[in-house]
């Protein structure tokens, strides 16, 4: 192999991530606005400091992140019920068709990337990624526990 798949894997990431940054850039999202978003749509209702954790940003920077997410009616804070100090996030009526239209980009993009691969070679890339997540994954729970 003349170049390495850790620089592989980096490069090919970081074309996917711009070819959608362009197309989201279009319709008005910025990358941390469409993290956010796809982070709520699979654990609306998550508290403040949960999504910061998932998006791996600082709490004052999801905060500030939110409060444009709300002045834009795609995203509400309600209270915790079980925590009179926290908040929980939960998207609006408005961000739905938004984040249909970012899904569309990202299948846009992803057919674009796959385009010239079989069905055969594209669940074969799909089944070794998984695999490398696994390890990468299993390593990390070992360094954690000891």
């Amino acid at each position: 192999m003349t170049e390495s798949i850790g620089f592989l894997l980096s490069d090919t990431s970081r074309l996917l991530r711009r070819r959608f940054d362009e197309r989201a850039r279009a319709i008005g999202v910025t990358r941390p606005q469409w993290r956010a978003l796809t982070a709520l749509s699979r654990a609306e209702g998550i508290n403040q400091g949960a999504l910061a954790e998932r998006l791996e940003v600082e709490p004052i920077t999801l905060c500030r992140m939110v409060d444009r997410l709300a002045e834009a009616d795609l995203v509400e804070r309600r209270r915790d019920p079980g925590d009179r100090r926290a908040w929980r996030i939960f998207l609006t009526d408005r961000s739905r068709p938004l984040l249909d239209e970012l899904r569309g980009i990202g299948g846009d993009v992803i057919e674009r990337a796959l385009d010239g691969m079989d069905e055969a070679d594209r669940e074969a890339l799909v089944r070794a990624l998984e695999r490398i997540r696994e390890n990468l994954s299993a390593e990390t729970k070992e360094a954690a526990h000891g």
